[in-house]
C-alpha cells in the first residue's frame, strides 16, 4: 500500500496504530484486535511498517476478513507512502510442513505451453480435495507463466511466518504457493540460475501444512526448472497433459523419455481437447490429427473441449472426468513399487540403454526355439520386438505370440518365445 507520510517519529506512529487497532473488533473475537491477542507486535523503521500477527488468537474470524481490516486500519494512521507488511505468526512444530512431509507428490507436466496443464492440475488438486479427508497442497512451479492464481481467482498477499518462511494461500480446501502469488503481474524475465533458485526456495521454504498430497504445475518443456524440481522434489509420479495432434504427441513423447531416464515413473497422459461436441447439431467433432495411438504411456483419461473445464474449479463444479482421473492417479501411485518379477523373468528396471540391449542379448541367446522369454522394463518394452527378431533373424512379425502387460506405472512385463 501506498501514500502520504507522516511527519511523526517511528514510536509514534507505533502508538497510533496500536491504538487505532484496539478500537477494532470483528465477529468472533474475544475483545478488539490488541486485547484478544490478535495483534502482537507493531514495528515501524522508516517507510516500512510491520504488523505481526496470530490468527490462532480468532479461531471463528475469517483469516481474510481479519488482515484486510488490520491493512484497512493500519493505512487509515500511515497513509499511503509507506510500505504496510502483515506477518503472520509461525506454525506451531506441529502445524509447520516441509515438501518431503507429504504422503504423496503428484507432478502435472506438459511439452509444450497452452495445451491446459495447469487447468488439469488446479481441477486434479480440487477433485483430490472434494473426494478424500486428507489435505491437498498444489504449487504453481510456472516462474514465466504462474497461471494457478488466476484459474483460482486468488491473488496476494502472502504472508510469513516469524522465520520469513511463506505460508500458502488458501483455497476452498487446497493449500496454494505460486511465484505470480508473489510477483502479481509483473513479467518475469528470470533465466537460469534466477528461475532456478525461486523454485527451490519457494519448495525448501513454503510452510505447508497439508501433508497428504501436494500437485505441482511444473513449467512445460524440459527446461532448468523442471529439471530442478525432479532432482530436489521427492516426486512420486507425472501426469503428462498433451493434445492429440501428432506433433505434440512427439514432443510429449520425448518429455516422457526424459522423466524416464531420471528415474520418475510416468502414471500416464491425459489427452486435452481431443473433441467438441457442436452446440447447434450435438454432433461429436476431432479438433486435431488423431497421433494418440503413438503415445508412449497409458491413457488416463480424455477431455473435451468443453466450457465446463474452463471454470473455477470450485467443491460441486469440478466435471466428472476429473473425479475419475483423480481416482486413476491415486491407484497409480499408491501402486508403484508394488510390483516384483519372479525369478524367470530378465529384469531390466534401472539398467542404462547399453546394459538393457546386452542382458536381453545374453537371455535371448540361451534359448531354444519354442521357450519362453520373459523381460521386465520400467518403460513400454514394445520396441524391443524388432530387436529380438534381429537376433533371432526373422522378421518381427515372427516374433509371436507378444505381448506386453503394464503392472504398476513403472512396470511392464512382456512375454513370448524364440522362434
Amino acid at each position: 500500500m501506498t501514500g502520504s507520510g507522516n511527519p511523526s517519529g517511528g514510536d509514534d506512529r507505533s502508538r497510533e496504530i496500536r491504538r487505532a487497532l484496539s478500537r477494532t473488533s470483528l465477529p468472533g473475537l474475544d475483545g478488539d484486535l490488541m486485547d484478544s491477542g490478535v495483534v502482537t507486535d507493531v514495528d515501524v523503521h522508516d517507510d516500512d511498517v510491520t504488523v505481526v500477527v496470530d490468527t490462532d488468537a480468532a479461531p471463528e474470524t475469517d483469516s481474510e476478513e481479519l488482515l484486510t481490516t488490520i491493512l484497512d486500519h493500519t493505512d487509515d494512521v500511515v497513509g499511503t507512502s509507506e510500505s504496510i507488511d502483515v506477518e503472520r505468526r509461525s506454525p506451531g512444530p506441529d502445524m509447520a510442513g516441509h515438501v518431503d512431509d507429504f504422503d504423496r507428490v503428484i507432478a502435472v507436466a506438459s511439452a509444450k505451453g497452452g495445451v491446459g496443464k495447469s487447468t488439469v492440475a488446479t481441477n486434479l488438486a480440487g477433485a483430490l480435495a472434494t473426494e478424500s479427508d486428507g489435505e491437498i497442497a498444489l504449487f504453481d512451479a510456472d516462474v514465466h507463466g504462474p497461471n494457478v492464481p488466476r484459474l483460482l481467482g486468488i491473488d496476494g498477499p502472502v504472508y510469513s511466518t516469524d522465520d520469513g518462511d511463506p505460508i500458502p494461500v488458501e483455497f476452498e480446501a487446497i493449500e496454494v504457493m505460486s511465484v505470480g502469488l508473489l510477483e502479481s503481474d509483473v513479467p518475469l524475465a528470470w533465466r537460469g540460475a534466477m528461475a532456478h533458485d525461486a523454485v527451490s526456495d519457494l519448495f525448501a521454504d513454503t510452510a505447508w501444512r497439508s501433508t497428504d498430497t501436494l500437485i505441482v504445475d511444473l513449467p512445460p518443456g524440459t527446461g532448468d526448472v523442471v529439471l530442478t524440481t525432479l532432482q530436489e522434489v521427492p516426486v512420486d509420479g507425472i501426469v503428462v497433459v498433451t493434445q492429440p495432434f501428432h506433433t505434440s504427441v512427439t514432443d510429449t513423447n520425448r518429455t516422457i523419455d526424459l522423466f524416464r531416464d531420471e528415474g520418475i515413473p510416468v502414471l500416464g497422459a491425459v489427452l486435452n481437447m481431443a473433441s467438441f461436441t457442436c452446440e447447434h447439431c450435438g454432433g461429436q467433432n476431432a479438433l486435431f490429427e488423431d497421433g494418440r495411438n503413438d503415445l508412449r504411456t497409458e491413457l488416463l483419461a480424455e477431455l473435451p473441449f468443453d466450457r465446463e473445464f474452463q471454470g473455477r474449479p470450485t467443491a460441486g463444479s469440478i466435471p466428472d472426468r476429473i473425479h475419475d482421473l483423480a481416482e486413476i492417479v491415486i491407484d497409480e501411485v499408491d501402486a508403484i513399487g508394488s510390483f516384483s518379477p519372479d525369478g524367470d523373468t530378465v529384469n531390466l528396471r534401472g539398467l542404462p540403454a547399453e546394459a538393457r540391449r546386452e542382458t536381453v542379448r545374453a537371455r535371448f541367446a540361451e534359448l531354444e526355439s519354442g521357450e519362453t522369454f520373459r523381460i521386465a522394463s520400467d518403460r513400454d518394452p514394445t520396441p524391443v520386438r524388432e530387436f529380438l527378431a534381429t537376433l533371432a533373424d526373422v522378421e518381427p512379425e515372427a516374433i509371436d505370440p507378444f505381448e506386453v502387460e503394464r503392472k504398476t506405472p513403472d512396470a511392464w512385463v512382456l512375454t513370448t518365445e524364440r522362434p
